[in-house]
């Protein structure tokens, strides 16, 4: 069985690869399983950016083949922030609730209909011997004025998606799966899937 790496210790994310990726008869580990732990410094100012460092600098120790994603929620009325900083928006130590306090407090002041918002997952995907392939994909919604559900990971409680009339943090994981950022992304990976690695 081929051996996939995702370039991530969030077991959150590594999970939904997993589901992602079944029936497609790969051995998919995390970064955690592989018992590495040095920080990858994410110096681009860009989510391609990042997601390229990410799955070259493992793809280059390891000699796999590997994905990285970078994602992260871009706010209109934040001009695109937190974007690339998503993950430490509050401060260097990756914290959820932090994260969010921070947003609705900048939004504090904003009416609804300019609450809007897009999570972005690219993912590259790096190969020995290959230039590294980018595919993308989006979830456009609205950010709340509370956190709602207990579902999901990072900014899911407050980000509401109005044709369910549900937070992502209140869908369950199967309904996640169906139509967020990175789910949409495996979408764009799986119809590329052949060009990327024949």
């Amino acid at each position: 069985m081929k051996q996939l790496i995702i370039a991530s210790h969030n077991e959150g994310k590594v999970k939904e690869f997993r589901k992602m990726f079944e029936g497609f008869g790969l051995d998919v580990v995390s970064l955690r399983d592989l018992d590495y732990h040095e920080e990858i410094e994410e110096t681009g100012s860009t989510f391609e950016e990042n997601a390229t460092i990410k799955a070259e600098t493992i793809s280059k120790q390891f000699n796999q083949t590997v994905i990285a994603d970078d994602s992260g929620l871009v706010i209109d009325a934040l001009d695109g922030r937190p974007g690339v900083y998503s993950a430490r928006y509050a401060g260097e130590e990756k914290n959820d609730d932090a994260n969010m306090d921070k947003v609705l407090y900048e939004l504090k002041s904003v009416h609804e209909a300019d609450r809007t918002a897009r999570f972005i997952s690219v993912l590259a995907i790096a190969q020995p011997g290959k230039e590294t392939s980018i595919v993308q994909g989006k979830c456009e919604g609205l950010i709340t004025e509370e956190k709602i559900g207990d579902n999901g990971f990072g900014y899911d409680p407050i980000f509401y998606v109005p044709s369910l009339g549900k937070t992502m943090a209140q869908l369950e994981p199967e309904q996640k799966n169906e139509l967020s950022h990175r789910a949409n992304a495996m979408k764009e990976l799986r119809n590329r899937w052949t060009d990327i690695f024949s």
